[in-house]
């Protein structure tokens, strides 16, 4: 536990607090079991280490520790928990939990064990909890953590401080927002960065060699994460990674599960299975209509990559600005309210439908519907039912 605590104490020592994640004040942190998930690089680590800097006692009550760590190759999590709770420990932090075999078990015995300790683990977005060992899903409360909003880069960029807008505010009132925003910066000197290299906060970094990370990244996260939650196979893996690389090729696009399974050398389940992995990964996105349920072997309507720096760094030949356009307005949206596929037009969420494009965009489309709105690019201040593009990113 000494080596656990010298190595949390020098990470703790060098966390930036100046910025911190819209999840940080949504947790309800008094919960004694508390969940955290997330892709790689979406900053769970990060956020973690500030809850211990700015709320946690910073004492021998205090323990993070990383569960991929070389110490738990011989020693094992709930003897750990034990060994901290004789000597006074209350609060016990523990990230990338999917790299221990039996975390979910263990997790569950500690709850049991130690009613006064309170635990956070942080975990890929691959984990389920109902499909875990231990019954985790009645005793944790599970978060995602996605990466930074338009809102929240620019925060971080621009050092201004900026408030998210719900869904209903801005749908009721989107010019008087654009404008309040458009006073004090200007949304299109960092919109197109944003959607090349700002969606995880690893950009700060690096911003030339971003695309290079992500795909890293990406590669990264189907080599270690996926058969750390999986029984898959390295050959399974290299199935996926061809799948990736024609779905990047073609996106978006409405799958063809026979002509998937053919081209990938797959059966047709294990083709639905392997979406659902890339998914779950949050490298793709499937939307479905809204009116047929989604089973477990149920294909997406139309699929698309996750986040817009995607196009970039897997897709560059099919990085147009309209697949951009549409990936970002799915993907900051569908952190708020899910968003569904829609025959006649581009999303419907709930009972409104939304048509994505640039300045030019017409009404004709959505004319005929009650509830609809064009989304566009290129505009920094809408009229009607006509809303900039960039202002949902401000949703979180």
């Amino acid at each position: 536990m000494e080596t656990l605590a010298a190595k949390f104490y020098k990470k703790r020592d060098r966390v930036p607090v100046d910025f911190k994640r819209y999840l940080h004040q949504k947790i309800d942190w008094n919960d004694r079991l508390i969940g955290i998930k997330g892709a790689r690089g979406a900053g769970k680590t990060t956020l973690l280490l500030q809850y211990i800097a700015l709320q946690l006692p910073q004492d021998h009550q205090t323990l993070y520790a990383s569960l991929d760590d070389l110490y738990f190759t011989e020693n094992r999590l709930a003897d750990l928990a034990d060994a901290f709770v004789k000597q006074g420990g209350r609060f016990l932090l523990l990230d990338e939990v999917h790299r221990y075999s039996n975390w979910s078990q263990e997790l569950k015995n500690i709850y049991d064990d130690h009613p006064d300790l309170h635990v956070v683990f942080t975990g890929s977005s691959i984990i389920h909890l109902d499909k875990a060992k231990g019954d985790l899903s009645r005793r944790a409360v599970m978060y995602e953590l996605f990466g930074l909003s338009f809102r929240e880069y620019l925060e971080l960029v621009t050092k201004r401080s900026l408030d998210a807008i719900t869904l209903e505010h801005l749908l009721e009132d989107h010019v008087n927002h654009a404008r309040n925003i458009v006073k004090i910066l200007r949304p299109f000197e960092h919109f197109k960065n944003y959607l090349q290299y700002g969606y995880y906060p690893y950009f700060i970094e690096n911003n030339a060699t971003y695309p290079l990370k992500l795909a890293e990244t990406i590669s990264l996260a189907l080599s270690a994460d996926l058969p750390a939650s999986h029984d898959i196979s390295y050959a399974s893996i290299e199935k996926i990674r061809l799948l990736l690389h024609i779905i990047a090729e073609s996106v978006p696009f409405k799958p063809n599960i026979s002509k998937l399974s053919e081209r990938t050398g797959v059966t047709r389940n294990s083709l639905v299975n392997y979406l659902h992995y890339l998914e779950d990964l949050r490298v793709i996105r499937g939307l479905h209509n809204a009116v047929k349920d989604i089973g477990l072997l149920q294909k997406p309507e139309k699929i698309y990559l996750h986040h817009p720096n995607l196009y970039i760094a897997l897709a560059d030949t099919n990085s147009n600005i309209g697949n951009m356009r549409e990936s970002f307005f799915i993907n900051q949206v569908a952190v708020v309210k899910p968003v569904s596929y829609i025959q006649d037009s581009d999303f419907r969420i709930a009972d409104t439908v939304f048509e994505i494009g640039g300045k030019d965009k017409s009404s004709k489309q959505i004319r005929h519907l009650d509830k609809a709105y064009v989304v566009a690019d290129d505009i920094e201040i809408g009229y009607q039912q006509k809303i900039p593009l960039w202002l949902f990113g401000f949703l979180y």
